[in-house]
């Protein structure tokens, strides 16, 4: 079946959309690999919330999870993928296509 829909929305990734698995998309973006707890506390979230969306961008293969250690300490890194860091390029050209062409002659 063709999807013949045309309105920008319609190109959205559902699996980046949820709010926070935005943030995190935003955060790994910006960076090579960041450590769950700073990722945690940079997005505001639970553990629990946190590995929850995790799984899902893991799922979709948009974010790399690494388990290893600092010295004695176990440490988590997460990491976008290729693959994720081509979604959050479109997701962010859809927003474009969404918010960036406001009419200044519009109320």
């Amino acid at each position: 079946m063709t999807d013949n829909r045309v309105h920008p929305r319609h190109q959205l990734d559902e699996v980046i959309h949820a709010p926070v698995r935005l943030s995190v998309m935003a955060a790994l973006a910006g960076a090579d690999r960041i450590t769950f707890g700073f990722l945690r506390d940079t997005v505001e979230v639970s553990d629990s919330l946190l590995s929850k969306h995790i799984a899902t961008l893991e799922a979709a293969g948009y974010v790399a999870v690494v388990k290893g250690y600092e010295g004695k300490r176990p440490r988590t890194w997460f990491s976008l993928t290729d693959q994720g860091r081509t979604a959050f390029r479109q997701y962010r050209e859809t927003l474009q296509l969404l918010i960036g062409s406001e009419d200044p002659g519009r109320p």
